[in-house]
């Protein structure tokens, strides 16, 4: 993971908030002492099973603890997702707080003023106070079949994980939902009550907007949706391979923009950049952007270049979120939205 924030661009440095693509938003660098101690997003909280608690993650590592662990420390958005399911976190890392204050995106419904920020951007991660949560385990994301725990420093991680035993949820290689499966199935350990109404009805509201896009795909298959993402000096164009919400909306019949795989390489298979002077190389209908504070949003990018594209022209441009908080809840809106715009596109490329 060390080279992730090379200046050289990595096979994950597209995903990482603040490095290759760390030209837009100035992050603040950590929060507050005060530990998590808000319930779900509903007011319930989930009660821990008693007993022992044990979870084999995606490495094929398998936790075992006494209990269910109470002090959780979590990347912020995996954070977000055990809100959803009334799953209280002690700590959180990674970005959670905007340089004017605010819940960063990746934050979801969660009071940012009650959590314990162990670092807010990449490479931060304040050990000391991470020890005086008492953590009884650190749950973060996997971008890569190396069992890399997204936004633990590498330089620090041997420190860092003899505190406490660790889960990994990949978000590698796969499709949403099988991400969100097992971002269930770990709330469920944790004492989540995954048959509440809320739960229930999130999950078939997911349902319902995964086949509502696959009826606008089919429905419109002429329709190609560009996945791009902004910094001062590069436009990057992703591949559908690798993301999970790429893939899911390719395997749903979305007609997803590909750049060449021998092109996509040179990122490990993650996108290709183009100066914004080739910001035109590929044409498209809907271009879905980057919704990360570390990169510029659409708003925001003065390239006539990037004002010239028949999409943009067109107000043909929604949001993209990369890294989706892991919860029915939240994943809904990503596939309704994307579903609106094919609806209502017009064939502009």
């Amino acid at each position: 993971m060390s080279n992730a924030r090379a200046t050289h661009l990595s096979r994950r440095g597209v995903l990482a908030a603040g490095g290759a693509l760390g030209l837009g938003a100035v992050l603040a660098a950590c929060g507050d002492d005060d530990a998590a101690s808000s319930g779900s997003a509903d007011g319930t909280k989930a009660a821990a099973s008693s007993g022992p608690w044990t979870f084999k993650d995606d490495r094929g590592t398998t936790v075992k603890l006494d209990k269910a662990p109470a002090n959780i420390v979590a990347f912020i958005g995996v954070a977000a997702a055990l809100f959803d399911y009334g799953i209280e976190v002690k700590g959180v890392f990674g970005p959670t707080k905007t340089s004017d204050g605010k819940a960063d995106v990746q934050a979801g419904d969660l009071d940012i003023s009650k959590l314990t920020i162990l670092g807010n951007e990449w490479g931060q991660f304040n050990i000391e106070k991470y020890a005086t949560l008492t953590p009884d385990v650190l749950i973060s994301t996997l971008f890569d079949d190396a069992g890399t725990l997204w936004y633990v420093p590498e330089e620090s991680k041997d420190k860092i994980l003899k505190l406490a035993p660790s889960v990994g949820i990949s978000v590698y290689d796969r499709q949403m939902p099988v991400s969100l499966e097992r971002l269930y199935a770990l709330a469920e350990s944790l004492g989540a009550d995954v048959k509440a109404a809320k739960v229930v009805e999130a999950k078939k509201k997911f349902e319902t907007a995964a086949e509502r896009l696959r009826a606008a795909a089919k429905a419109h298959p002429d329709i190609k949706v560009l996945a791009g993402s902004a910094s001062q000096d590069i436009f990057y164009v992703s591949g559908s391979n690798l993301s999970i919400d790429l893939e899911y909306f390719k395997a749903l019949g979305v007609n997803i923009v590909e750049p060449s795989a021998k092109v996509l390489e040179a990122s490990g298979g993650w996108f290709e950049n183009l100066s914004w002077e080739n910001v035109d190389k590929y044409p498209a209908d809907i271009i879905i952007m980057d919704d990360r504070t570390s990169t510029i949003q659409p708003a925001d990018i003065t390239e006539a270049t990037w004002k010239k594209l028949p999409a943009v022209k067109a107000g043909q441009v929604i949001a993209r979120t990369p890294e989706p908080i892991l919860s029915y809840d939240k994943c809904t809106p990503i596939l309704d939205n994307l579903a609106e715009a094919i609806e209502n596109a017009k064939k502009v490329a």
